[in-house]
């Protein structure tokens, strides 16, 4: 029977109310009843996937409080933007777990801030694990959106994410399908390594309201197609087949006349959005409220227009919020 609501995923975790990816904040998620949960992945020197929302960390730990790692701040260049701060890659596991968690944008999060340096850093596999036990434990079947992060730039420093990635699935029995795995990625690329690669999944490609995909970019130079051309007819035309599903910036689905939905779903492809918040700095102008950028505004007038688009999953921050809003 087709389902009648999105799916509700937790967009690293719960990080309305913890800092995102942190223990915490993914197991208030699952226990706020979400369909899944979605990391974020990026490498180790020493090749561990941990969960982080970029390579950098300066915003989401403690790491500049550490003075033993004060020497390896540093600047580099990641899918051509330059960016000053510390690095996953630059660190050993071991390194790593000695850091803390923290909120990203603790001027509107206060409240998930006050959990800051209070827990340590996951691993892809620890997040794997929290899922099945959480399957058991809520007694319904938990899946994971994992999203492959930077794979063009890490594949040019050393690091193959595919490799690492097929390690890890397999180790913890997700790799199979006997477990409801989503990848996804800004980069076609690595999603079509990983399907090549034997990894039972969905494959969903995320696409931006702007810009270009860095592995294009890498491949062309100036004559990469934008991310916009992926959501023209031709455009899906090209990605039927090669993928199962897209995911797109819900202010794509806002725009007026919008037929995104419509259209992927014309042609066998899924459609994912992200992401749905309450507070008025993330929504459209249109359904801010008084008390500043915290305060929530008419998100559920918002969150009515992507659910009427008749989109397959919502990626969400608040997942007490979204199970209530989305699900019938």
């Amino acid at each position: 029977m087709p389902r009648k609501s999105p799916l509700v995923i937790g967009h690293r975790g719960a990080p309305g109310y913890r800092p995102e990816h942190s223990r915490s904040s993914y197991e208030l998620a699952l226990a706020m009843g979400v369909d899944a949960v979605e990391p974020d992945i990026v490498a180790t020197r020493d090749g561990v996937l941990v969960l982080r929302h970029e390579n950098e960390i300066s915003g989401t730990t403690d790491v500049s409080q550490h003075p033993e790692f004060a020497s390896r701040r540093t600047t580099k260049k990641v899918d051509g933007v330059s960016l000053t701060g510390w690095f996953t890659e630059d660190f050993t596991w071991a390194e790593l777990a000695t850091l803390r968690t923290r909120e990203r944008l603790p001027r509107v999060r206060r409240s998930s801030a006050s959990f800051d340096d209070a827990q340590p850093i996951l691993r892809l596999t620890d997040l794997l694990q929290m899922i099945s036990s959480a399957s058991d434990e809520y007694g319904r079947e938990i899946g994971i959106v994992l999203e492959v992060k930077h794979a063009t730039y890490f594949e040019s420093i050393g690091l193959d994410l595919v490799p690492l990635i097929v390690r890890d699935l397999r180790q913890e029995g997700w790799a199979d399908g006997a477990l409801p795995l989503v990848i996804e990625a800004f980069e076609q690329t690595v999603l079509c390594r990983l399907r090549a690669a034997g990894i039972a999944a969905s494959y969903v490609y995320l696409i931006e309201a702007s810009g270009k995909p860095f592995d294009l970019v890498a491949a062309m130079g100036k004559a990469a197609p934008t991310y916009r051309s992926a959501v023209t007819p031709a455009g899906l035309d090209r990605l039927a087949g090669a993928v199962d599903g897209i995911s797109v910036s819900k202010s794509m689905l806002l725009e007026p006349s919008a037929t995104i939905v419509a259209d992927a779903h014309a042609r066998g492809l899924k459609v994912f959005t992200w992401t749905c918040r309450p507070e008025n700095a993330f929504l459209a102008a249109l359904y801010r409220a008084g008390g500043g950028k915290a305060a929530f505004g008419d998100y559920e007038a918002e969150w009515r227009v992507i659910a009427d688009t008749g989109v397959d999953g919502v990626f969400v921050d608040h997942p007490d919020l979204g199970v209530g809003f989305f699900r019938d």
